[in-house]
């Protein structure tokens, strides 16, 4: 979808209308699209290049993290932190996503890192670089990333007794740069298309956590025990330390020293990041990635200040019950690992469960040979840890090294995890649905998505034919649904079916159930294939 997205931008040239099968798309704000679409331009569309972006994104953010671990700390642990945000299987995965989380992250990281060592070092131009930074991350995905980072740290700053002069870590041409960069788009957008700014703040913050959207989605939200676990598993082995750090600072009150200011911000930023969103009515799995690089730093410092025969030992059982698990799992018919890992997490899986639909999951046979892989790393990961904690007490190089056993294990884990994320794209994508449909249709056949587009956002992308869409309107683009131009594009049952009975073939490709679809009532309705959390009906066969 955000491929698409780009691609239609990179065809207009206007980062203040961007659209998606051509409707006015308002659900993010442009740096994606526009980077994406500058290099569509330069090499043309490509799945390459739009993944280039994101990826792109985390470098970015895993560098920021390491500046400022070899910053706060030394180089060893900056380099500690930023390999373990690389090896957090959330944030590595996010990065592989064509989506705009690991830009929002690493313009998070960014204006962490230039913040907390200008706070530290008095370097008021470092401070002010950062405001503006974080005025990118509101142009990468939310305005709230210009607003909530520079709060964390005033609080951070007020617990200290160090918040005067507020211009030192606020200096007014920071803040103006800020304003500019991350809201001067917001403003121009409200111009170009009003009621934008009041979709943005009301409809998609407030009354979202309210459960009383004007303009809904379908997206099923996660109970906040499932929140909870897909953030803290995510940001696994590292969750442990950056905890160790994190209670070490509250049982010294660590706030009132004038050099722990910057590990009470991070501290600060975490806990506010997952507590309020655990606290929200409304979570998804991605909703725990900002605080992503400040439990990398929290964890480097924890293995820095506490890295014992303690969290060696309980990494090395953490491993060893994964690997455990894992072997069971290998062994097992795989029904309660698809529905207790992946069902209960993975957004599209709900959904599809939500429209009647199988989830579109590839057979568990696809994913054994990846948990016997797993098993294999993390039960070498576990001995090899516990060897080397159980060394630490006699030998100093073995206390160090035990660090790098566990960052060890999660690089042998990394490439299990991408061959998951592999077989799952390629089991849902609509890729190859398109493709065929595209390659069969005729010049005077009609292309219908039923149900809300993003669920098949790259139809038109390898269709290369724009579809029409029938109850759709439940979706990110339901504000643009609105707009005059959408009128031709959004249709009800009854253009449907004038349109399915004139003679002309038409092809669906539906997210709905055959049983729930519209299509299952027209006459001459053929269903040809359910696949990947879709169904694709015709009216006639050639």
């Amino acid at each position: 979808m955000h491929a698409e997205i780009a691609r239609e931008l990179a065809a207009s040239g206007d980062p203040f209308t961007l659209t998606l099968n051509g409707i006015r798309y308002v659900d993010k704000p442009p740096l994606l699209y526009v980077l994406a679409a500058l290099g569509f331009r330069a090499v043309g569309p490509s799945e390459a290049m739009a993944r280039a972006v994101p990826a792109a994104g985390a470098l970015a953010a895993i560098w920021a993290t390491a500046w400022l671990g070899a910053r706060l700390l030394d180089g060893g642990s900056g380099i500690v932190a930023g390999l373990a945000l690389l090896t957090s299987v959330g944030f590595f995965a996010f990065g592989r996503y064509v989506r705009p989380e690991t830009l929002f992250v690493a313009a998070l990281a960014g204006g962490f890192a230039l913040s907390l060592v200008g706070i530290r070092e008095g370097r008021r131009g470092l401070c002010a670089a950062s405001l503006a930074v974080f005025g990118i991350a509101a142009l990468a995905k939310d305005p709230l990333g210009a607003v909530l980072p520079p709060l964390a740290i005033g609080v951070a700053l007020v617990l200290a007794g160090r918040a005067r002069p507020v211009g030192v870590w606020l200096p007014w041409a920071g803040v103006l740069a800020c304003l500019v960069i991350a809201f001067g788009w917001w403003i121009l957008m409200e111009v170009r298309t009003p009621g934008f700014s009041w979709y943005t703040a009301i409809d998609n913050h407030v009354l979202n956590v309210a459960r009383a959207r004007r303009f809904p989605d379908e997206d099923v939200p996660l109970s906040a025990l499932q929140f909870l676990a897909v953030a803290i598993f995510g940001s696994a082995p590292w969750t442990p330390a950056a905890g160790v750090t994190i209670w070490s600072l509250v049982r010294r009150r660590a706030w009132r020293a004038a050099d722990e200011i910057a590990w009470e911000a991070l501290a600060v930023w975490v806990v506010g990041v997952l507590g309020f969103t655990a606290l929200s009515p409304f979570r998804l799995p991605h909703y725990g990635l900002p605080a992503s690089f400040a439990l990398a730093l929290l964890a480097a410092r924890g293995w820095q200040s506490h890295g014992g025969r303690g969290l060696g030992l309980a990494h090395a059982v953490f491993f060893a019950l994964i690997a455990i698990g894992s072997l069971l799992a290998w062994g097992s018919d795989g029904s309660r690992f698809l529905s207790s890992i992946v069902g209960t997490t993975d957004v599209a899986s709900l959904k599809s469960s939500a429209a009647g639909l199988p989830p579109p999951i590839p057979p568990f046979a696809e994913f054994r040979p990846l948990l016997g892989a797993n098993a294999i790393v993390f039960a070498a990961g576990g001995l090899v840890t516990g060897l080397l904690t159980a060394l630490a007490r006699r030998s100093e190089r073995a206390r160090r090294l035990v660090v790098f056993a566990v960052i060890a294990t999660m690089v042998g884990a990394l490439p299990s995890c991408a061959a998951a994320l592999g077989l799952v794209a390629s089991h849902r994508a609509v890729k190859a649905l398109a493709s065929d449909v595209g390659r069969l249709m005729a010049p005077e056949d009609l292309l219908v998505h039923e149900g809300p587009l993003e669920s098949s956002g790259a139809l038109e992308w390898y269709a290369r034919r724009r579809p029409v869409i029938v109850d759709g309107r439940r979706s990110v683009l339901g504000f643009g649904a609105e707009r005059p131009e959408a009128r031709d594009v959004f249709w009800n049952a009854d253009r449907l079916r004038e349109a399915w009975t004139s003679g002309r073939r038409v092809w669906v490709v539906s997210v709905r159930s055959p049983a729930r679809s519209l299509v299952a009532d027209l006459p001459s309705a053929r269903l040809l294939a359910v696949t990947g959390g879709r169904a694709l009906w015709v009216n006639e066969l050639r």
